[in-house]
């Protein structure tokens, strides 16, 4: 699988591809355009998840107020049940997602 090749044609809504799952890890690509978090809405998960923004900008949001703006290439790493959101992507922005 190319992760850049293809593109989900239709991107009303984020596109969620499972490249991996093993045990308690999973490996995603997730592609954005334009899409952000609902107002007030927080992810607040069980599990660690590393991210990778592979193309595109974006900009995280923690329940603290800390903002964090990633540009291609930059990754993040989110420990359970720290509260964020996504405030920002462009069109598009093409993610990896580890859930370990």
């Amino acid at each position: 699988m190319n992760l850049f090749h293809p593109l989900p044609a239709d991107l009303t809504e984020e596109a969620f591809t499972v490249l991996l799952q093993q045990g308690p890890v999973h490996i995603e690509r997730i592609v954005s355009n334009g899409h952000a978090s609902p107002e007030g809405f927080w992810y607040d998960q069980d599990e660690h998840e590393w991210v990778l923004l592979l193309e595109g900008e974006a900009e995280i949001e923690f329940a603290d107020g800390e903002r964090v703006w990633l540009t291609r290439g930059d990754a993040l790493n989110l420990p359970a049940q720290t509260r964020h959101r996504v405030t920002f992507t462009s069109r598009p922005a093409i993610w990896l997602a580890v859930f370990y």
